[in-house]
């Protein structure tokens, strides 16, 4: 922890497509060992063929961590480009995806083969994983209590998987509800200590839903392997740069929970049963739609939920000169709309989701923030937490 401030990296799961068809192609191996040479461990394979997993450094600044995504990315399009293969960063897959999903021949996944079993027939699903370094895994397990009513806002504003099965889903995070049907994913219960956490795993191991702490899903977890909290609730962002801001206000929201946990507050006990409602909300809606108020409980507009986010965090954000970025990139979220509007924006246009696949591709390759020109304005947001 030094200068007592957490570093941050980042976890990017993307598909594989064919450059020609802008079908998924089950070929990460391929694209593996054509990466490797350059990024190392710093890249790995998926439980689905279909995708490739790509990893940063921890990082201490906003600027640190966008182009450690930029070199990542980078080198993955490369090593994709010689195989005939763009890597799409998208939630869900749009064409060409067959079931049975190709599966890794990992020795890692073998076991929740066999234990998850037709689970994994459709499980294509790409996110945005945030590792923020913690003194220890009591503190990570209090800092998930605190950071519970947050994810349904993270959610919304990270949708970017509004088509599946080649079809628009209805929803703007449909990899929010696919991932769901797991016995251990989603919203993590509340926890009154690490002991409380670890006896619960235990048991569900027990029960056969596990097969140890690595398979616990929540999207919000301590780590097994590394001295951090995990955050797993997003869509992966088409664009580097709202990866990059996504993640930092992550880390924003961590270090408010660190601040209240060592002042011995343990979190709200928020109601699982509504944290699930909140999410299935903010996935269907999106950052046009409405969410619960963990203070009330009733609904009210996404948008003023990012704004609350933002005043919560701003004193973090203020203090470490990543403000106006995060600032700059929610304002354009909020006003033109998120990764879903974009692909369904794109879609209209011309009515094919090879345009998506193309649109994805070249957000993913140049990590450029996307132009307004064509975005609709979302309702309710002419006044948002970006003004």
């Amino acid at each position: 922890m030094a200068d007592h401030f957490p570093t941050v990296g980042v976890e990017e799961e993307y598909f594989l497509v064919d450059a020609s068809q802008r079908t998924v192609a089950a070929a990460a191996p391929l694209v593996l060992a054509r990466a490797r040479p350059a990024l190392g461990d710093l890249v790995s394979g998926e439980a689905s063929a279909y995708q490739v997993e790509g990893k940063t450094p921890p990082c201490r600044t906003l600027d640190g961590l966008r182009d450690e995504l930029r070199r990542v990315r980078g080198a993955l399009v490369a090593a994709a480009a010689r195989e005939g293969l763009r890597p799409v960063a998208s939630g869900t897959p749009l064409l060409g995806m067959r079931t049975p999903v190709p599966l890794n021949g990992d020795p890692h996944y073998l076991p929740q083969f066999e234990m998850y079993r037709s689970l994994y027939d459709t499980f294509a699903f790409c996110g945005l994983h945030v590792h923020v370094q913690v003194p220890d895994r009591e503190t990570a397990v209090l800092v998930g209590n605190h950071l519970r009513p947050w994810l349904p806002v993270l959610v919304a504003l990270s949708a970017n998987s509004p088509f599946w099965e080649e079809r628009d889903s209805g929803y703007c995070s449909w990899r929010t509800l696919g991932s769901a049907r797991w016995p251990v994913a989603g919203p993590p219960p509340y926890f009154s200590s690490a002991t409380h956490y670890d006896a619960l795993a235990v048991s569900l191991q027990e029960a056969g839903a596990t097969r140890g702490e690595r398979s616990l899903y929540w999207d919000v977890r301590p780590c097994a392997h590394l001295p951090t909290v995990e955050i797993r609730a997003m869509d992966v962002p088409a664009t580097v740069e709202e990866a990059a801001v996504l993640a930092v206000l992550v880390r924003a929201l961590v270090v408010r929970a660190l601040e209240r946990v060592r002042g011995g507050d343990p979190g709200p006990a928020m109601e699982e049963a509504l944290l699930r409602a909140a999410y299935w909300r903010c996935a269907r809606d999106g950052l046009g739609g409405q969410g619960l108020d963990p203070r009330t409980n009733r609904l009210v507009p996404v948008a003023h939920q990012v704004r609350r986010l933002v005043e919560h965090v701003r004193p973090v954000l203020e203090e470490h000169h990543e403000l106006p970025r995060v600032r700059a990139v929610l304002r354009h979220l909020l006003t033109h709309g998120g990764g879903a509007e974009r692909q369904r924006a794109v879609h209209a246009r011309g009515g094919s989701l090879r345009d998506v696949v193309d649109d994805l591709a070249a957000r993913t390759a140049a990590g450029r923030t996307p132009d307004a020109s064509h975005r609709p304005r979302l309702p309710g947001t002419e006044r948002t937490a970006a003004n």
